[in-house]
């Protein structure tokens, strides 16, 4: 509520303007003639109507916002067009389903050294326990999501769980529940244990993180990028809300030059984490050539909008 002259408690005389979005609905060809009257080439109207048909104006938007010399009126820069959008999207799903499908392979590891440690630390119903969790109003939350997964879960191993032992209120024991559950809920389990616990450091020693310190973070950023992939939001010139903690001296090969930190907001410095975390868990993975030959098929893509920089591939890492 704004303060109004007279109300008690009031400091200051605030004068709140409100503000109502005002913008209705436009037809695809009143879409086609504004992208035109502000400077966008586009070569087939028939095919870019089909894309934004398909896709939608507001996605594509995020993929030429770049190409606008004027953000306010928004004016694209000389020789703009609109296949290069269509390229730019095209790359990005590229490169989303690429990432989904290495996070995949992190995300298995990390249920499994969760289920294997601690059960066998503790007991199999660990996960339930508030004494093992640093903040317990954000365990609740987690526990909270987690019976959200059990109760949608169609899997028959739930299903004949529950109808086998409905006397015990429990969830069912780790190598079942953490089965179904999300990436984020795994990441804020790990992250929200408390430091004495022999198996937290035990886990990061087994991805070659040291210790606690630093792979909360990795894996909180791995799952908001998942996130992205699986809701299909775009990854390329986005401004990534987590920032993983990176080792000073890492055991296993890493980077030579080290993006400075005013840098990692972008995909980059989180594709190197990923690789790093692979490089222990599947040795041999294809990550670096199946990378390089995406950025081949778009040459056109300029990849400092992903934080890359020219001789990524040369790095330790990515050998």
């Amino acid at each position: 509520m704004p303060y109004k002259a007279g109300y008690p408690g009031c400091r200051a005389f605030l004068f709140t303007a409100y503000m109502y979005y005002t913008k209705s609905a436009t037809s695809v060809v009143r879409q086609l003639e504004q992208l035109q009257q502000r400077g966008l080439e586009i070569k087939d109207i028939h095919e870019a109507r089909h894309f934004l048909l398909t896709m939608g104006y507001y996605r594509l938007a995020g993929y030429w916002w770049p190409m606008q010399a004027d953000k306010v009126s928004h004016v694209f820069k000389p020789n703009s067009r609109f296949e290069d959008v269509v390229a730019l999207y095209n790359f990005d799903r590229e490169l989303r389903l690429l990432l989904f499908g290495m996070i995949e392979k992190i995300e298995i590891a990390l249920r499994t050294a969760l289920v294997y440690y601690l059960s066998n630390e503790f007991n199999a119903w660990w996960f339930q326990d508030a004494g093992l969790f640093i903040n317990v109003r954000e365990h609740v939350k987690t526990l909270a999501h987690i019976e959200e997964e059990l109760d949608r879960s169609k899997d028959i191993f739930i299903k004949d769980h529950f109808k086998r032992y409905k006397s015990d209120q429990r969830f069912p024991p780790a190598w079942k529940t953490l089965e179904i559950t999300s990436f984020g809920s795994l990441s804020k389990l790990y992250g929200n244990l408390k430091p004495t616990i022999t198996s937290k450091d035990v886990i990061a020693a087994a991805f070659q993180t040291v210790n606690h310190t630093f792979l909360p973070s990795w894996l909180q950023s791995i799952a908001q990028i998942r996130n992205i992939c699986a809701h299909h939001g775009r990854l390329w010139n986005k401004n990534l809300p987590g920032r993983p903690n990176l080792l000073p001296k890492p055991p296993a090969p890493w980077l030579n030059n080290v993006p400075p930190a005013t840098m990692h907001h972008l995909l980059y410095v989180h594709v190197c984490c990923m690789k790093y975390l692979l490089n222990v868990i599947h040795p041999a993975n294809p990550f670096t050539s199946r990378l390089q030959a995406l950025f081949e098929t778009y040459p056109n893509v300029d990849l400092n909008a992903l934080g890359f920089p020219a001789h990524w591939n040369t790095e330790p890492l990515w050998q």
